[in-house]
């Protein structure tokens, strides 16, 4: 005979993320547990200051049933996105609201140690400002721009971060910070950050980065994918059709990267008479009105177009946000990816599919950093063992005093 087995304290605290109230009653009908059950874990995740009374429910005879959720101000976590040549941290609460953000311009090439010491300083900055203890500090996250082994939180072979390749980012942070620190690469959070905030109904989408390099983050039925050594989503790398002869910096040749990225935009501005030195340069060319670098931005988006085409045939995503410093090139980008996706796709693959520029923009990646973190310190196996050790100490006191 299977029964099924007993929900846990830290299965119950997840029904209390959804947003609204319970009361004990419908925690007891969802979870079949025994109101006493109910009234002990709920007592106990009050205790460890994650759920909060909120209100009263409506009565329908005598003292209204009280109501409980998620207390997002009990602990903090901080996202930090680090760049080719930014970073920026944010300091927010359980539920992703920023409470502080401080940004500098900070080479990733200068190594890890300069790095880190500024997100060390940072931490302590935000949470002297907001005015809360480092005992308050719950989780770290943190994104990267190069490939992460993400059980360990290494950076491997990041090919634009010399000194990184295998340092222990989390355990260098957390000399000064004894919490949990969560590392990914920066397209994966920003995918993240996207949905947190503004794709919440979303369970399948992509988010394609197009900066100084191409990636994609991946969430498929509401998970994000990595792979099986976290470099799902490498668009980069993969090979555009008639560009064998244009080399990149992995060392092939005809890469997505080295015809659709920034630098190789603005090298074929550079190439018909224009001045550009980054994609940033040619964005705001675009903008100016720019004839020439119109027409290559469109062309990158056809390039990128083909390459998204059969990643759309094969995970079938709902949205494909485009994101990263070139997407502020707007329609003129989001034009030669629609012109190749809708051309090169499956009708059914696209009949509802969606291709929009980011929202998120700019905070996508710290408030991915931030839902990285905050996923790790509400997750059921994580509360489930902060309530058993409330309870060690619970019996270890008693002990102590009979």
């Amino acid at each position: 005979m299977c029964l099924t087995p007993p929900v846990r304290t830290g299965e119950l605290f997840d029904l209390l993320r959804d947003g609204r109230p319970w009361t004990r009653a419908q925690l007891a009908e969802a979870t079949g547990l025994a109101r006493s059950t109910v009234t002990a874990r709920i007592d106990t995740l009050m205790r460890l200051g994650l759920v909060a009374p909120f209100g009263g429910a409506r009565s329908t005879g005598g003292r209204p049933p009280a109501l409980f959720a998620l207390n997002p101000t009990a602990r903090l976590v901080v996202g930090v996105d680090v760049g080719a040549t930014h970073a920026s941290a944010a300091l927010t609460d359980l539920n992703g609201s920023i409470l502080g953000e401080v940004d500098a311009r900070i080479a990733v090439a200068d190594g890890p140690q300069p790095v880190l010491a500024w997100v060390v300083e940072s931490v302590e900055a935000l949470l002297a400002d907001a005015n809360r203890p480092v005992e308050d500090l719950a989780a770290i996250g943190i994104g990267l721009p190069g490939p992460v082994e993400h059980s360990t939180g290494r950076p491997i072979n990041p090919p634009i971060m010399p000194g990184w390749d295998r340092y222990d980012v989390p355990g260098h942070l957390q000399q000064h910070y004894p919490v949990p620190v969560l590392v990914d690469n920066d397209v994966n959070i920003m995918a993240l950050g996207e949905r947190r905030r503004h794709l919440r109904d979303v369970d399948d989408l992509v988010l394609i980065k197009v900066a100084t390099g191409i990636g994609a983050g991946i969430v498929s039925g509401g998970v994000l994918q990595r792979g099986a050594q976290g470099t799902a989503g490498d668009l980069g790398h993969v090979r555009v059709p008639g560009a064998d002869d244009v080399p990149c910096r992995c060392g092939n040749s005809g890469c997505l990267e080295a015809v659709a990225a920034g630098p190789a935009l603005a090298a074929a501005v550079r190439a018909q008479g224009e001045e550009a030195q980054t994609g940033g340069d040619v964005v705001e060319l675009v903008r100016a009105g720019s004839q020439v670098a119109m027409a290559v931005v469109r062309q990158a988006g056809r390039d990128i177009g083909e390459i998204v085409a059969t990643m759309v045939n094969l995970i079938n995503p709902s949205v494909v946000v485009i994101g990263g410093q070139v997407a502020g090139a707007g329609e003129h980008l989001l034009a030669g990816i629609r012109e190749s996706v809708y051309q090169r796709s499956l009708p059914l693959a696209t009949e509802h599919l969606r291709i929009v520029t980011s929202r998120a923009g700019g905070e996508a990646a710290v408030l991915g950093a931030s839902a990285l973190a905050i996923e790790h310190v509400l997750s059921p196996d994580v509360v489930e063992a902060a309530s058993e050790a409330l309870a060690a100490a619970d019996a270890e006191a008693e002990a102590a005093g009979s």
